[in-house]
C-alpha cells in the first residue's frame, strides 16, 4: 500500500499548536522581518544601508533579524576580505520566492 503524501492527514494544518507552519509564520510575521525581506529585494545591501532604509529599527535588532533570517535559510550573509570590513546581505531562491508573498 502507498500512501499519499498529500493525504488531509500528511498536510500542515496551521491550526494545530504542534503544527510547524506556526514556526514559519511567526518568523514572517515580525514587524523587521518583513521589512528586511521587501529591502532586499532589488539586490544586495550593506548593514548601513539596511540601517538607513529601515527607519527605525534599532542596530541590535536588525543584528538579531538579520541573524535569524540567514539561520532560516531566506538570505546570505557575504564578508568581503578588505579593509574596512564589508559585509553585503542578498536573498536566497527561498528568500526571494517569499517576498511576493508578504
Amino acid at each position: 500500500m502507498v500512501l499519499d503524501p498529500l493525504a488531509p492527514a500528511s498536510r500542515p494544518d496551521a491550526f494545530l499548536r504542534l503544527c510547524p507552519s506556526r514556526a514559519v509564520m511567526a518568523r514572517i510575521g515580525e514587524k523587521w522581518t518583513a521589512l528586511s525581506l521587501a529591502a532586499l529585494r532589488d539586490g544586495p545591501m550593506r548593514f548601513g544601508a539596511l540601517m538607513r532604509r529601515l527607519d527605525g529599527v534599532s542596530q541590535k535588532m536588525l543584528s538579531q533579524t538579520l541573524r535569524n533570517l540567514e539561520r532560516d535559510g531566506l538570505i546570505t550573509r557575504h564578508v568581503h576580505d578588505e579593509r574596512p570590513l564589508r559585509v553585503d546581505y542578498a536573498l536566497t531562491d527561498r528568500g526571494a520566492d517569499l517576498v511576493p508573498i508578504i
